[in-house]
């Protein structure tokens, strides 16, 4: 199938916005982006832009498909059964596709559930975003996580569970390095693996050509990951001097999930259980003031949301755009953040980018993005979605 989109602005990989231009996709990918007139003649399907501006589609590189931002997730999983659950896993990746998230990376789910909406997705048989999938989160006894994740301890452990990953089919691994909010018991400034456990564990993925995350939050669990060789920080919360320069050295992504804290804290009391509510309340300034610090000096920082936690639903996952600019991101690099540095960390070929030999997974939206996020963060002013060249309905 060819289809042309053309009437509208286009979004350039170096982030200018190129007037009246058009892109031609045959087969699911772009195969020429030029000035509108060079189509004259054009006998294939057409979408109008109507003057928007056409996007990469945006990347999430932090989700729980599993979990649909309930006050309390756990408790509602908790009655579901595998069968609810992996429906519910599918209606939210084809919800987060209609909020113009081409990509997802889900960092924690549940039974391996989600690898079935992954492959069913893969395999064209229903209409959703890439799914890059962790299978099941790896952490201590009792650390955070524990409730749905597999516990290992040791390096030995550590390093049977990464392959169980491995064999299950996961495209990515991902281990707890500290503590968190949304597990009881637990303090996010402690670190829970040891450097020995988590370099063990990265080692493994890394052997098998997994790239890792860590759930990091503590400043000692954020260094033991780093110097282990970790691929991506989850959250970050308390980094310091020390993290960051280990992190800007070896090129370490930081993964901020802003929305997280952000919906949390908006809905204090809405119901989400009072030791949530506590310590996110300790520890989201200190997250913004971390997240600031990096991108300050330059960074690499891939969009993440973490939907699927309190409140903080899929299908709204561009929001996170607007919490980067609110803390002193560029429109221009909140966008890069979603697109194409996100796309390295899940390594989708030639992702977030408008070129030829680019997936056509794209975003309209109304307005130049580069001069008000709010037109690609809100989608209500989304004017279509594109995965593969299919429109997402």
């Amino acid at each position: 199938m060819n289809l042309l989109l053309s009437g509208g602005n286009v979004f350039d990989r170096s982030g200018e916005i190129l007037p009246d231009h058009g892109v031609l996709v045959e087969h699911g990918q772009i195969t020429k982006v030029a000035p509108t007139k060079t189509f004259n003649g054009f006998q294939g399907e057409h979408f109008d832009l109507n003057g928007g501006t056409l996007m990469p589609g945006l990347v999430d590189c932090h989700v729980h498909l599993v979990s649909g931002a309930e006050a309390d997730p756990r408790a509602v999983r908790h009655k579901m059964n595998d069968a609810q659950i992996t429906l519910k896993a599918l209606q939210n990746a084809q919800t987060t596709l209609r909020g113009g998230i081409t990509s997802v990376r889900d960092c924690g789910g549940q039974k391996f559930l989600e690898f079935a909406v992954r492959d069913v997705i893969a395999k064209g048989i229903f209409l959703g975003p890439t799914i890059r999938a962790v299978g099941h989160m790896i952490c201590m006894t009792g650390g955070h996580g524990n409730e749905m994740g597999r516990v290992a301890d040791g390096p030995d452990e550590v390093i049977k569970a990464v392959r169980e990953q491995i064999h299950a089919g996961c495209d990515q691994v991902k281990i707890m390095a500290t503590g968190g909010v949304m597990t009881p018991g637990v303090d996010p400034e402690d670190a829970h693996y040891s450097a020995e456990e988590m370099a063990a564990g990265i080692a493994e993925g890394h052997r098998f050509r997994k790239k890792s995350a860590s759930h990091a939050q503590g400043a000692q669990g954020i260094l033991n990951a780093v110097l282990g060789g970790i691929d991506s920080i989850e959250h970050g919360i308390f980094m310091d001097d020390r993290c960051l320069e280990e992190m800007l050295a070896r090129g370490t992504f930081l993964v901020p999930t802003i929305a997280a804290l952000n919906h949390i804290l908006e809905n204090a009391n809405n119901g989400i259980p009072d030791y949530v509510v506590e310590k996110s309340r300790r520890i989201g300034e200190r997250h913004r003031q971390s997240i600031k610090m990096f991108y300050e000096a330059g960074g690499k920082i891939a969009m993440g949301t973490d939907a699927g936690t309190p409140f903080n639903t899929h299908g709204d996952n561009a929001l996170e755009l607007e919490y980067m600019v609110e803390i002193g991101f560029s429109n221009l690099d909140a966008i890069k953040a979603a697109t194409v540095t996100a796309s390295e960390l899940l390594d989708i070929e030639k992702g977030g980018i408008i070129a030829e030999g680019s997936p056509a997974d794209l975003l309209v939206v109304k307005g130049n993005p580069v001069e008000d996020i709010t037109t690609v963060s809100r989608k209500e002013n989304h004017l279509a979605v594109f995965k593969g060249g299919l429109k997402a309905t």
